[in-house]
């Protein structure tokens, strides 16, 4: 018998699947993984795909000949966009604002790794760089509490998954997402020896 659960990867006793719901969107995500990401246990990409049945997962480094997102950015009924902070990067509450004038589909890229490996993702997925570039407020703050981040406002990508959606689709409810990211959370936290979250993650 595995040690796993075979719908959210995580080990029998860490399963997050009471948490996880079937959520509609009309915005599409698409998650390029580092492979260094694939097999955490503690990551969060997996909540998105889980509980969005039409977001996608590329797990790679370099996706500048991956034939199924080059096929999916060829589609020209979507817009897509990048979640990067790069200099020419908008505001999601631009985006927002078009949303409502527009009946076009959205698609947006997220990069889930380290602040560094999303950075050397981007460099080589020369496919990535004509697309539009969009970012999130700087003042969220993230509650990723089990790794260490560089700073206030690093999120966690189910955290940034549902800054877009819930931005982009402000009718719609996404809190699901942060719910089951919470509960992975506290289950982390609870098999941590005493005193070892507050020694080493709590502020």
């Amino acid at each position: 018998m595995s040690r796993y659960c075979s719908q959210c990867g995580k080990s029998l006793k860490a399963c997050i699947c009471q948490w996880v719901q079937s959520l509609p969107s009309n915005v599409e995500l698409i998650i390029l993984q580092h492979p260094s990401e694939a097999k955490r246990p503690m990551g969060t990409a997996r909540i998105l795909t889980l509980c969005l049945s039409n977001s996608y997962c590329f797990v790679g480094e370099n996706f500048t000949d991956h034939s199924q997102l080059n096929q999916l950015l060829s589609e020209s009924d979507y817009r897509h966009f990048v979640l990067y902070p790069g200099e020419q990067a908008i505001e999601l509450i631009q985006l927002e604002s078009q949303s409502t004038s527009t009946k076009q589909k959205y698609r947006v890229i997220l990069l889930d790794g380290t602040w560094k490996k999303a950075f050397k993702m981007w460099q080589l997925s020369t496919n990535l760089h004509s697309l539009a570039q969009v970012k999130l407020p700087n003042d969220l703050k993230g509650n990723y509490r089990i790794r260490k981040a560089p700073s206030d406002n690093s999120l966690s990508t189910v955290e940034a998954g549902y800054y877009v959606l819930q931005g982009l689709e402000p009718e719609r409810d996404f809190s699901p997402l942060l719910v089951a990211f919470e509960q992975m959370i506290e289950f982390q936290i609870a098999q941590m020896p005493a005193g070892v979250f507050e020694k080493n993650y709590r502020q």
